[in-house]
């Protein structure tokens, strides 16, 4: 066989071995990327986003750390947002052991620009000093937020998040409140929220999925 018909053999096996390399090199990447859900998809895991973000507006609140929380305490990073009190028996401490698994299991980047927020429904009990003995057990970087109740109210009502008091008849109280976690994004705005109750698995791949759109 001569030289030249040789070297043109030569270049069309290595180009197909080339091509074929590429193709499958391209198949392993796309498989180990994590799935794009849609939104009728990410709905159907509990995760309702909607379809123009919404303004919250202005609000002047106050942090467990003695800071003040305001519409610039939102912007740039992901925030999960959840509205609940320190004397809650049941839903607030399942919740944000909930987040606090979620953000461990967050892929690294994802943690680096996820805030996690409480804001209380009892700002009468739970000031800044209680959120700051409470907050941080869940996790040192979680955020209490408190304020006053009519603020509070205005705010939670910014995110669809209603509340009301329920006394007993000894006059100790409880609230009543949304188990939802709302998802602001990194402009401030309401994004949408998950809806109760929570699954860690669904959760992980529709905020995966929701924050990829939004970048998109």
């Amino acid at each position: 066989m001569a030289l030249a018909t040789k070297t043109r053999v030569w270049f069309t096996v290595a180009g197909i071995l080339l091509f074929i390399a590429v193709i499958l090199l391209s198949f392993v990447n796309r498989i180990q990327q994590p799935r794009v859900m849609s939104s009728t998809e990410m709905q159907i895991n509990g995760l309702y986003v909607f379809d123009t973000p919404r303004d919250p507006g202005a609000f002047t609140l106050i942090d467990h750390r003695g800071e003040p929380f305001t519409k610039e305490s939102l912007k740039g990073q992901w925030t999960l947002l959840f509205f609940g009190f320190t004397h809650c028996p049941d839903i607030c401490p399942t919740t944000l052991s909930f987040l606090a698994k979620l953000k461990q299991e967050l892929a690294t980047t994802e943690a680096a620009d996820t805030q996690v927020v409480m804001v209380t429904v009892d700002p009468a009990r739970d000031t800044p000093e209680v959120l700051a003995a409470y907050i941080p057990y869940f996790d040192p970087e979680f955020t209490g937020v408190t304020g006053d109740f009519i603020k509070i109210l205005s705010f939670a009502r910014s995110f669809n998040a209603p509340f009301r008091k329920v006394t007993a008849a000894d006059g100790t109280y409880e609230l009543d409140h949304s188990a939802n976690v709302v998802l602001v994004n990194p402009r401030g705005d309401y994004h949408g929220f998950f809806k109760a109750p929570l699954d860690l698995a669904k959760v992980k791949v529709t905020y995966r999925s929701a924050r990829y759109l939004w970048e998109d």
